[in-house]
């Protein structure tokens, strides 16, 4: 369930019922405001076609994904100027018109294409992999709903927004205990996160794990779930509200996978993250130190989470308070080490690597800073920040 508001007077739902509409499922706060949106509100002309198209919760995807992939192709307009799709191998979509995207870690000419063209590809795979029951596939053709074929990489941005309205229009119809309309309502939720659509984004997360609920999903499951909603809440700054849920993921997984697996590793990234907005320092900065060694013997030294749990750690020794020179050199040592590292794998407007590459010139700003001021000190006095 997406559609949280009332048709008429955009009144919040939640996850209540409300009223409906007997033809369309349009949802509403009342009989009055239902009244009020057939009389004025245009719904006298929409109903048929809304009904026609599957319903509210459908119809509102199909019109959110065309929005999602004209402002998608505009955005990547530049980028994409001349080229063709690597799947379709046409500029223009022959059935939609639509412009090409690339928001991955393809270079050169490589990794052009129409979201509807990927969006096809990866509705194929997957119905392909359900038909036949190739349960060894299933991971691999799923992920085609998130990561390029060819550089393997995440798509981002735009371009993963568009993807998960895509993916949600795809198989909202299935029924609520299924598990692929879960996982098509997790990637919506990501996508709307992707661009800053937090409050959207909330809906959707709140949605997702009140029905994971219901379905009595298993506990990791549902940990993923709500570590996904913690970072919703942090991107809205609601940070308390962040880490508790966090903390509790966190050592969910600890006790659940232990400590080198994967997972593990992403919430002690995500929760270290948010002690340090919320200025727990030495805590944040404790469970980088235990968990940025195990995540690079683990994952290598090029993996994405490697490069961003190493630049949320040395972010977190230059921008904490009484920071050291020591710190500052520490901090800009690592962020020119993954810098090189993240614009060779990622590519340069990845926003990983657009994020170190501004934390690196903030540290090195923090560091000539602190040493213009122990230069400037009379010998035999102590530095800010030195013991």
């Amino acid at each position: 369930m997406i559609l949280v508001q009332c048709a008429a007077c955009a009144a919040p739902l939640g996850l209540a019922l409300g009223k409906k509409c007997g033809r369309c499922s349009t949802r509403y706060c009342g009989p009055a405001c239902q009244e009020q949106h057939w009389k004025e509100g245009g719904h006298d002309k929409l109903c048929k076609k809304i009904k026609r198209a599957g319903g509210a919760e459908q119809y509102n995807a199909n019109q959110k994904y065309t929005a999602a992939v004209t402002v998608a192709a505009e955005a990547c307009a530049d980028d994409t100027k001349g080229q063709t799709c690597y799947i379709c191998t046409q500029a223009l979509h022959w059935k939609t018109k639509e412009g090409l995207v690339r928001m991955c870690a393809c270079r050169g000419t490589a990794g052009f294409a129409h979201v509807s063209c990927l969006a096809e590809q990866a509705k194929i795979l997957w119905a392909e992999a359900e038909e036949n029951n190739l349960e060894d596939k299933f991971d691999e053709r799923w992920d085609r709903w998130a990561y390029c074929s060819l550089c393997e990489q995440r798509y981002h941005g735009v371009v993963k927004c568009a993807l998960g309205w895509a993916c949600w229009k795809t198989y909202l119809g299935r029924p609520e205990r299924d598990q692929i309309r879960g996982m098509a309502m997790n990637l919506l939720g990501l996508g709307l996160e992707a661009v800053e659509h937090h409050e959207d984004a909330l809906s959707v997360k709140e949605s997702e794990l009140a029905t994971m609920r219901r379905r009595d999903a298993d506990e990791g499951s549902i940990l993923i779930v709500q570590s996904n909603l913690a970072s919703t809440y942090q991107k809205l700054r609601r940070f308390e509200e962040a880490r508790l849920i966090q903390r509790d993921v966190y050592f969910g997984f600890l006790k659940l996978h232990g400590g080198q697996h994967q997972t593990t590793l992403i919430e002690a990234d995500n929760y270290a993250s948010t002690l340090f907005q919320l200025q727990r320092f030495e805590e944040a900065k404790s469970l980088f130190r235990k968990t940025v060694p195990v995540t690079q013997r683990v994952l290598g030294e090029s993996d994405e989470l490697t490069l961003r749990m190493r630049w949320n750690y040395a972010s977190s020794l230059f921008a904490t308070p009484g920071a050291t020179l020591q710190d500052t050199r520490e901090a800009v040592a690592i962020l020119e080490d993954i810098e090189q590292i993240a614009r060779r794998v990622l590519g340069g407007a990845h926003p990983v690597t657009v994020g170190i590459e501004t934390n690196l010139g903030r540290s090195r700003e923090a560091r000539e800073l602190l040493r213009a001021r122990e230069a400037s000190e009379p010998v035999g006095t102590t530095a800010p920040g030195k013991a």
